[in-house]
């Protein structure tokens, strides 16, 4: 016999979460395992609501991710609910369906140059590990379809072509990222991550990797023109390869602004650079935009607004603007045409990659962003917001604001002159002892993070406007505030 669910109430769901709820990258046993757990149960526009009714406005945009905002569920959720009546889910194994067609189509629409090939994951870290899959596989295919090329000749010409593939470099296999990138938490997108504190408790991880180093402009030494940065940053990287043997190197995998370690832009001429250091060692050229595709930087994708020029392209988190869960691979028309052959398979496949109705909402998130005029919204705001922010830099505790678009990091100092950071002991006390909960309790999210050096991260929904941009600079300048009296007495 059928009977009434009854919703447990906030105090009941505080204790199911305690039981239950296994919290993802946080500290689960504060207060003896009895700490309360925040619940979020609604938002609007660029605001979240608590059990308690507590409002918060999210300056993080969850994690990076809802780009529209809280306040298109209703019409999201008729899409999806639409999607479900005519066909819950299907496969894009050997079949296909009209929302992952119309879908592929539409990114490939607004994808820069020719990258118009369209691989559907679950999620950023998915899509990461895809690429890398499928950046290995690629000279492989691309090395035997030479092959087929010649054999079927005359004799002599056959054996000319098997002794020939039979010389061929070891098989392309490593991996090239930046120090302090996040890149993901499967295991080979982890193996891609330049932090070491998520790395080691899985280690040892997936084959070779190197770091170099990140665009971090405010650590490098006074003086430095950006044009000498750049030359450093693309002597290493070219050293680098050759260490690694650039016969075995497949892909450089890189953000258009990192995010771990605080919103660092490219000096001038970095992504030119690394292009065609790629072009000359033969090497795959993938641009990590989980966050920064659709509308982050002032652009549909990072990669336009810095004219990149990848083969490939990871994005997940703004494709759906997080009402789905959906990411993607994008493949340039090089990377895709030896898979194109007969016989040829990218040997790779997920279950839910392109379900259909995350198709669906992601299909009417871009609908929504492009009706909206979110993009060009950022683009417009963005001086805006950067000069709010840096009205913040008249704090001691501040040292320096960067990013780009609706992406900013602020990062903290105990002395603005000589650019001196927090140790250790000094960063827990100050981001997990006081800022995180201070922030929390003013009514502000966002992050305060120390992968690399102290900061604190700012990406708010791309739906923000001047009266959400003043209440962050407000918070964060009380707060900060009373940081930098506990800090620097």
């Amino acid at each position: 016999r059928a009977t009434a669910r009854m919703t447990p109430s906030g105090r009941d769901l505080q204790q199911l979460a305690r039981d239950h709820l296994w919290l993802h990258f946080t500290r689960m046993g504060g207060s003896g395992g009895r700490a309360e757990v925040p619940l979020i149960v609604r938002g609007d526009g660029c605001y979240l609501e608590d059990a308690r009714g507590r409002r918060y406005l999210d300056a993080l945009a969850g994690l990076f991710s809802v780009n529209i905002g809280y306040g298109f569920g209703e019409e999201i959720g008729e899409a999806a609910a639409a999607q479900m009546r005519e066909l819950p889910f299907y496969t894009n194994w050997t079949y296909a369906h009209p929302r992952a067609v119309e879908l592929a189509a539409e990114v490939a629409a607004l994808a820069p140059g020719d990258l118009d090939r369209v691989f559907f994951v679950s999620g950023g870290s998915e899509a990461v590990e895809s690429a890398w899959k499928l950046a290995r596989q690629y000279y492989l295919v691309r090395g035997d379809r030479r092959l087929r090329r010649h054999v079927g000749g005359p004799p002599e010409r056959d054996h000319d072509a098997v002794v020939q593939n039979l010389r061929t470099p070891p098989r392309r296999y490593k991996a090239i990222t930046r120090q302090t990138a996040y890149h993901g938490t499967t295991l080979g997108a982890l193996s891609l991550t330049g932090i070491a504190a998520i790395r080691v408790p899985f280690e040892p991880l997936l084959a070779e990797v190197r770091n170099v180093s990140n665009t971090n402009r405010y650590r490098r030494p006074a003086g430095e023109t950006e044009e000498q940065l750049t030359a450093f940053l693309l002597d290493e990287l070219e050293r680098t390869i050759e260490a690694m043997g650039p016969e075995t190197v497949c892909l450089v995998h890189m953000e258009p602004v990192q995010n771990a370690g605080g919103a660092f832009t490219p000096p001038v001429g970095y992504w030119r650079g690394v292009r065609e250091i790629c072009d000359r060692y033969d090497i795959l050229l993938s641009a990590d935009e989980v966050i920064t595709a659709f509308g982050r930087l002032g652009a549909w994708f990072g990669s336009e607004r810095y004219d990149i020029r990848p083969d490939l392209i990871t994005c997940a988190k703004g494709l759906s603007s997080s009402y789905g869960a959906i990411g993607a691979v994008i493949a340039s028309e090089r990377v895709a045409e030896p898979f194109l052959d007969e016989g040829s398979m990218y040997t790779h496949g997920i279950t839910f990659g392109g379900h259909p109705v995350q198709c669906a909402v992601a299909l009417k998130n871009i609908e929504i962003m492009k009706r909206e005029r979110i993009v060009e919204h950022v683009r417009d705001s963005e001086e805006t917001f950067r000069a709010k922010l840096a009205t913040l830099l008249d704090l001691p505790i501040v040292g320096d604001v960067r990013g780009a678009g609706f992406f900013w990091a602020l990062e903290l100092v105990k002395d603005s002159e000589t650019r001196e950071t927090f140790d250790d002991d000094e960063c827990e006390a100050l981001l997990r002892g006081y800022l995180s909960p201070a922030l929390f309790e003013a009514g502000l999210i966002c992050r305060a993070d120390d992968r690399g050096d102290p900061v604190i991260q700012i990406s708010p929904p791309l739906v923000a406007g001047e009266a959400e941009m003043d209440a962050i600079v407000g918070i964060l300048g009380e707060v900060l505030g009373e940081a930098s009296r506990r800090m620097l007495a």
